[in-house]
C-alpha cells in the first residue's frame, strides 16, 4: 500500500487532524501524487481503517469527509509508537556519533 510506515502514519495523522481537507491539498501536504493518494485512501478504506463519505455541508459533491475508524485509531497508535521508537533510535545514534567526534577532537 504505502512505501513505508511513516507515509501511512502521516496520512492517518492528517486525516485525523483535518478530515475535510480536499484531496488535492491532502496530496500536496503529504508529497503524494493524486493517483498515489487515491490508491492509498482506497486501500485504507478496504482495510477498515477509514470511512469516506461526502461532506454534507459542502456545496460541491466532490468534497469528502475522511474519518478514522476505531481500527484506524488503533493502527495510528501502533504507528505512532513505531515512529517514536525510530526517532529515539536515530537521536541516540546521532548523539553517539557527536560524542565520538568530540572525543576525537580532545
Amino acid at each position: 500500500m504505502l512505501k513505508n510506515n511513516s507515509d501511512q502514519y502521516y496520512l492517518l495523522k492528517t486525516i485525523q487532524n483535518k478530515p475535510t481537507l480536499p484531496q488535492r491539498e491532502l496530496a500536496k501536504n503529504l508529497g503524494f501524487s493524486l493517483g498515489k493518494l487515491n490508491y492509498c485512501l482506497k486501500s485504507l478504506k478496504e482495510k477498515g481503517l477509514i470511512k469516506i463519505s461526502n461532506y454534507k455541508k459542502s456545496k460541491s459533491k466532490f468534497n469528502y469527509l475522511y474519518l478514522l475508524t476505531p481500527k484506524g485509531f488503533t493502527e495510528k497508535t501502533k504507528l505512532t509508537i513505531k515512529f517514536m521508537k525510530l526517532k529515539m533510535k536515530e537521536y541516540d545514534e546521532l548523539r553517539q556519533e557527536y560524542e565520538k567526534e568530540i572525543n576525537l577532537k580532545d
